[in-house]
């Protein structure tokens, strides 16, 4: 092969690597929306009813949410990404994850299975404002804090523009920025004020709140202990002053 036909090869390559990284964000991105919908009451939870019994729906519901963590928690561990990217573009591994995330999310929200038995439902209008204000706040804060951390890079587009570009990525040191100064988890602290915020509560939204609660805490507890590997003494620092999931600083 000559060195033009390497060079136009590799421009290919760049090119379907960037292409793929903007259609895993593109899906990530509306599947987010649908999970907002699904909590906001737009969607509904599941669009297909395997069946009436309600024991057998919440089982259903948590093997879903249990793939869910699955999926999110093995892609996302250091050996895991190490193995990966020896069969894929570094710069593809981001959108990867991204993509395959989005995909289980699909998948749940999906096959989830509708339990309509009302917890709790408020009538008066001024409070159920009042919690449609917190759901809103929460999943803005929950965008706001992706844009903190650099949205593009948490989502994979900027590995696979420099890719693109032939340019060499380089990750982000670790900063505080905007609410990371008081709330080290923000993005799971959106999540679930999103999640559990809502005038109408029934028994599917319930389950699926309670069990992402559950796996939001044990996933911050391996995201954490990933963190301390990496950053050492500095995020040991970090985690004394600041908050996790509820935002506080130590002044001391």
């Amino acid at each position: 092969m000559t060195t033009k036909e390497q060079l136009t090869q590799s421009r290919g390559k760049r090119l379907l690597v960037l292409i793929y990284g903007i259609a895993a964000y593109t899906i990530a991105m509306l599947t987010i929306l649908w999970l907002i919908f699904c909590n906001a009451g737009v969607l509904p939870l599941g669009f297909i009813s395997l069946n009436q019994d309600v024991f057998l729906a919440v089982c259903i519901n948590l093997i879903l949410v249990f793939l869910f963590g699955l999926q999110h928690s093995i892609m996302a561990r250091p050996m895991f990404k190490q193995w990966w990217t020896q069969k894929i573009p570094v710069a593809a591994e981001r959108s990867t994850y991204v993509f395959f995330s989005a995909i289980a999310l699909s998948t749940l929200l999906y096959f989830w299975q509708p339990i309509q038995i009302t917890v709790w439902s408020i009538d008066n209008i001024g409070f159920k404002y009042l919690i449609w204000g917190l759901f809103g706040c929460g999943w803005i804060y929950f965008v706001l804090a992706t844009f903190a951390i650099n949205h593009f890079d948490l989502f994979g587009l900027r590995q696979v523009y420099f890719y693109w570009k032939g340019e060499t990525y380089q990750e982000f040191p670790f900063m505080r920025r905007w609410m990371y100064n008081f709330n080290r988890h923000p993005i799971q602290t959106g999540l679930l004020i999103g999640i559990w915020t809502t005038p109408y509560m029934e028994v599917d939204h319930l389950v699926l709140s309670t069990a992402f609660t559950f796996y939001i805490l044990i996933g911050i507890a391996f995201e954490e202990r990933d963190l301390i590997r990496t950053y050492g003494e500095e995020y040991q620092r970090y985690r004394a002053e600041i908050g996790g999931l509820f935002p506080w600083k130590n002044s001391n």
